[in-house]
């Protein structure tokens, strides 16, 4: 029996933003050699803007890393003003670096860069025609309340289009680590009909949702780490072990993950959501309530 005392359950799962912050600024010069998959992911989202018909007139890209997809949302739409939003300042520093000499040689379109929480978005509301987001939204705690921070800022008739990572990304890592002590390694991930429905209960209509699963290979472990933290991506969950890893433990999470081993080399998978919807006025049935339309596609 407790007795005055105040007992407070712990999120283990919960992102540490101090943490996430410092990594993704320590990593942004190294970032861009490293983030294949990120690179691959804007890339195939930028393919999906093609049968989509808008001219947004301000973009908002949040979680903008190095810029590198902001470039290409400025030569899409070279008239936009766009908004580069990252929670890492080093990640703004390097992106404005280069954006610099880009903009003044093939965009038209105005660049502006915001360090900010996609949590927390100090924007007024209806105040951008499209919010674009690559492999961002998996560092917020809250997601329900952040598509409803993004539904406030975006404009009626306006797009949200973005990328997250599912439930068994990195499922050959946590395979690994399982076992091996009692300590979280791999970020939780949600899945794709739950984003669905977040969307729905954001205020979002029409929400189209897709998944796919790349694998990217090594040689070696110690590769798959070293990955993980040339683009920043750490574990930063409360419930993160503290410290370093011993050798023992060490050894251990290399023969668990070599047992995973394919053709010479070892895999680690990713779970690829893709989602977009629109802020549309709703639409009202006979007794008040508002009607929207969910789309899952796999």
């Amino acid at each position: 029996m407790l007795c005055g005392k105040k007992v407070v359950l712990m999120n283990e799962f919960e992102i540490d933003k101090r943490q996430m912050r410092r990594a993704f600024s320590r990593a942004a010069t190294r970032y861009d050699a490293a983030a294949v998959l990120q690179r691959e992911v804007c890339i195939r989202m930028l393919e999906k803007l093609d049968i989509i018909k808008i001219q947004p007139a301000r973009v908002l890209d949040v979680g903008s890393g190095t810029g590198w997809g902001t470039r290409q949302l400025g030569e899409r739409y070279p008239q936009a003003d766009i908004t580069a939003l990252d929670i890492a300042f080093g990640m703004l520093q390097v992106a404005r670096g280069t954006s610099s000499w880009w903009q003044k040689l093939f965009s038209g379109s105005k660049q502006r860069f915001l360090c900010a929480d996609a949590e927390a978005l100090p924007l007024a509301a209806q105040s951008v025609d499209m919010v674009w987001s690559n492999l961002a939204v998996q560092w917020c705690n809250d997601l329900p309340a952040t598509f409803a921070g993004l539904h406030r800022v975006i404009r009626t008739d306006g797009l949200l289009m973005f990328s997250t990572f599912g439930p068994d990304t990195l499922q050959e890592l946590r395979t690994a680590f399982d076992g091996v002590d009692g300590y979280n390694h791999v970020n939780r991930f949600a899945d794709m009909h739950d984003i669905g429905d977040m969307l729905v209960e954001a205020g979002f209509a029409d929400p189209v949702m897709e998944m796919e699963k790349l694998t990217l290979t090594y040689d070696d472990v110690k590769a798959v780490m070293q990955d993980l933290r040339s683009i920043g991506a750490h574990n930063a969950t409360a419930g993160r072990a503290p410290g370093m890893l011993g050798k023992a433990r060490w050894a251990r999470i290399v023969q668990n993950y070599e047992a995973l081993r394919r053709n010479g080399k070892l895999p680690a998978t990713f779970e690829i959501i893709y989602g977009h919807a629109w802020k549309a006025a709703p639409r009202q049935s006979r007794d008040g309530r508002a009607i929207v339309k969910t789309n899952f596609r796999l």
